[in-house]
């Protein structure tokens, strides 16, 4: 029975989902009312709160990992910071504050572009500040940052980080050019050290900031990733190539599981798109999902040619060298450092799902005096903490009872997919992660299109008559 949580907490994650909803709007009303607010100060510390909060009890699906959240709140403090404590009368020109740099990073991280958009209008509101205390900069600072996030968002090519860049700093010229050209600068009493007459030297400075920007986050992202443990699209895509030693290495060793590995990638795929999920993290999950069966390839039934290799063994011990693959999985990943993500559907892919096949075998053999443990014959978990690792597991279960329908016509393949993922619900698999039931009605529809296209039937073609 689930544990009632404290009211405090009921309060505070009510208080937090209605800040994930109205957080932008909220924000862009506050930035209007800050002409005639009377304490910058006190403004800039409530923002902050309120953003900690909503990060707090709404984070991005993507991680929960506290080293991730913490990067976007070190960048919010450090504009807050400069923003509030007035160390120097001087004002940072403002084509030199990295708004856009930070944009990209936490669009490029999270890949959450909600998140990057409340990002963008705070930390643009604490860089106005720090440049000339004026709405206009905020203005202007924040329409960049966008941009910039959303060229990046979905990142697959580290060619457009160097677009966003330049994309954005000729967007901030045409904005500065406008309001400059407006007026706006002068009415606001905008400091010149903060923003330079415009001519050619000032409009080529916020060029020169996007693609410094851009060249900035090329550099470091590596660093960052490891550093983090963050597992971003680029580095899964490099984890894509057939020529990693892994995947080669299953080629040669271990072809079924190999075959098999690439129909779950493309069904987890298409289901992750279907709901929104991450679908390249999803299938090059699959692909090494699996990778713990190079241990011992011929005791699993895709690489087996002729005999079983369990006949002669007791259930308990293939029970063993079955689960094994696991841990045999992690040990693998950890010796080709495997990113933390992917390792995830390594140790996920099964939750803590029974052994069904040698269980129901030790019942049929079992002694007078012995006992059998449901327990004994499951696997050791974590159940699946995200909707990719769920779909994997969904995938990986559905492929291999695919393989053993008679007739695998469309109708059959349906009720086939929704008897797996039914039960994977009831024995409460799905428990864990943030997969609803519409998804699953989603992800189910995508699992039968995708095996009926696969298992689909041929013409007999007549044989050729004899003259």
């Amino acid at each position: 029975m689930p544990l009632n949580p404290h009211p405090l907490n009921k309060a505070l994650r009510l208080i937090a989902r209605c800040q994930s909803q109205a957080f932008l709007i909220a924000s862009g009303i506050i930035l209007i009312l800050l002409p005639i607010a009377f304490n910058i100060n006190i403004l800039s510390g409530l923002l902050l709160i309120s953003f900690i909060l909503y990060f707090k009890f709404s984070p991005p699906a993507i991680t929960r990992d506290k080293r991730h959240n913490y990067l976007v709140l070190i960048f919010l403090f450090a504009l807050f910071i400069f923003s509030t404590c007035k160390l120097t009368e001087y004002r940072i020109p403002a084509p030199y504050i990295p708004v856009t740099a930070l944009a990209m990073y936490v669009t490029i991280f999270y890949n959450d572009l909600k998140l990057a958009f409340t990002f963008c209008v705070l930390s643009s509101y604490y860089a106005g500040m720090i440049a000339g205390s004026s709405l206009y900069l905020s203005i202007i600072f924040s329409i960049t940052a966008m941009a910039a996030a959303i060229i990046v968002f979905g990142l697959r090519k580290r060619s457009r980080i160097l677009t966003a860049g330049c994309l954005s700093g000729i967007i901030q010229s045409l904005l500065y050019w406008l309001t400059y050209g407006f007026g706006y600068m002068e009415s606001q009493g905008i400091a010149l050290a903060a923003y330079p007459p415009v001519n050619f030297a000032s409009l080529a400075s916020n060029l020169y900031s996007g693609i410094l920007c851009a060249v900035a986050v090329s550099g470091t992202l590596p660093f960052l990733e490891n550093f983090l443990g963050i597992t971003t699209n680029i580095s899964l895509l490099e984890l894509s190539d057939f020529n990693h030693p892994l995947l080669k290495k299953m080629i040669l060793e271990a072809p079924g599981t190999y075959h098999h590995c690439l129909v779950v990638g493309n069904l987890a795929e298409q289901a992750a798109e279907s709901i929104g999920a991450n679908p390249l993290l999803a299938r090059i999950g699959s692909y090494y999902h699996d990778i713990g069966k190079l241990a011992h390839p011929e005791y699993f039934m895709e690489n087996q040619c002729l005999l079983s290799k369990h006949i002669g063994l007791t259930p308990s011990m293939s029970k063993m060298i079955i689960m094994n693959h696991v841990k045999e999985g992690v040990e693998l990943a950890g010796k080709y450092r495997l990113k933390p993500a992917i390792i995830d559907f390594i140790t996920q892919h099964h939750g803590n799902g029974l052994v069904y096949y040698f269980y129901r075998k030790a019942l049929e053999e079992i002694e007078e005096d012995e006992k059998i443990y449901e327990e004994g014959f499951r696997y050791p978990g974590p159940r699946p903490t995200s909707k990719e690792t769920a779909i994997v597991l969904l995938a990986d279960s559905v492929e291999a009872a695919s393989r053993v329908i008679n007739e695998p016509k469309a109708p059959k393949i349906e009720e086939v997919v929704h008897k797996v993922i039914n039960n994977k619900f009831i024995d409460g698999q799905l428990d864990s992660c943030e997969l609803t039931l519409k998804d699953l009605e989603k992800i189910a529809r995508v699992f039968t299109h995708i095996l009926s296209g696969i298992y689909h039937g041929r013409i007999k073609y007549p044989e050729a008559l004899s003259v």
